[in-house]
């Protein structure tokens, strides 16, 4: 079996799984490249929602660290 990775932006997996969360993310946030292991299409929506809130955690980690 091949595994199908898949570099997309944290706007476009909010996009498509959580579309009303797209105003209160920064722009730096919304630009940050994911690694997805499996691929695009089979990401879940709660998969989804943990890396929305682990990219929150890593950008304010950064500001912290600044």
């Amino acid at each position: 079996m091949q595994v199908e990775m898949a570099t997309v932006t944290l706007w476009q997996i909010v996009e498509r799984h959580a579309p009303e969360l797209l105003p209160f993310l920064t722009r730096r946030e919304l630009n940050m490249n994911i690694v997805l292991r499996e691929g695009f299409d089979r990401l879940e929506p709660e998969d989804a929602l943990e890396i929305v809130k682990h990219s929150i955690c890593e950008q304010q980690k950064r500001k912290l660290l600044h």
